[in-house]
């Protein structure tokens, strides 16, 4: 398509090849979309053709670099047609941190596409903190959120009284932030329970995301016996979490069904210690809690 929409106008592509032209550092600087589907569309330059607008979709697959990079260019520019002041790679902390983004001398925002470790994230969150910057993480495809809960994505949950517990999650492909908040795990098992919506990439979806106000209250769940039914399992299986529990209730005297259900219908926070397991602990002596 030769033309595309920019901040609800509609543009050229031969009059934003131009731009490029002038300032290379322009090329898909901007958020454009689809005059018809108004999902995101980038500029494409060729020496054999007119420049085009395509439609974004077409970069399915990306390795996470290239997702990282395409990533941070959507992201920088949504926030600059907000109004900020966004600038990508800014050195900080006497060049020990490089923010992805700094989209305010007190803000940075960083996508996360790759692997990334306990220790590597604390590092860089402990940097932060100390040159007083805000950091806002939001993840690619790797660590998306799905029904259970994997370990490499506690380092990523945030939580404040609007949202309780939250994830931020960045799907360039169809041009969106993705707020999943209200994130609940189960009382035994890594099942989540959580609420979802999304935000375009653009001036209008960052503002919404930064004023949004939950309608519906948390998610409830009142299927206690499936979390007996898992942890009977865990312990028949000897897993990891059925041998640490199945010890606990063997010194506390307890099986899987003289288990108070309180054991098996007490959500928690993403991480969180369960009740089953300060429920045992509590029941043992202090010398045998020491003692384990």
């Amino acid at each position: 398509m030769y033309a595309a929409l920019l901040n609800k106008e509609l543009v050229l592509a031969v009059s934003e090849a131009g731009k490029v032209r002038e300032n290379p550092a322009y090329l898909n600087q901007e958020v454009y979309r689809c005059p018809r589907c108004r999902k995101p569309v980038i500029l494409v330059l060729s020496q054999k053709a007119e420049p085009f607008f395509k439609h974004y979709q077409a970069y399915r697959g990306l390795g996470e670099q290239e997702e990282h990079r395409q990533g941070k260019m959507l992201l920088k520019a949504a926030l600059t047609a907000a109004g900020l002041n966004a600038k990508a790679e800014v050195p900080l902390a006497d060049g020990a941190l490089r923010a992805d983004i700094l989209a305010t001398p007190l803000l940075a925002f960083e996508v996360q596409c790759a692997p990334l470790s306990k220790g590597e994230f604390a590092h860089r969150h402990a940097l932060y903190q100390a040159i007083g910057i805000k950091d806002v993480w939001l993840v690619g495809r790797r660590h998306f959120l799905g029904e259970k809960l994997k370990q490499t994505q506690l380092i990523f949950f945030r939580e404040n009284r609007c949202w309780g517990s939250y994830y931020l999650e960045i799907h360039q492909e169809a041009g969106l932030i993705r707020l999943k908040y209200q994130i609940r795990q189960a009382p035994v098992s890594q099942t989540l329970l959580y609420r979802q919506v999304d935000f375009a990439l653009d001036a209008e979806g960052i503002a919404a995301l930064w004023h949004f106000r939950p309608l519906l209250p948390p998610p409830l769940a009142d299927d206690w016996v499936k979390e007996r039914d898992y942890l009977d399992q865990q312990l028949k299986e000897k897993s990891k979490l059925g041998q640490k529990l199945g010890e606990l209730m063997y010194l506390a005297g307890y099986t899987v069904f003289t288990l108070p259900k309180e054991a098996f219908s007490t959500w928690r926070r993403p991480g969180e210690k369960s009740w089953l397991l300060k429920f045992l602990q509590q029941q043992l002596s202090p010398s045998r809690r020491g003692w384990l």
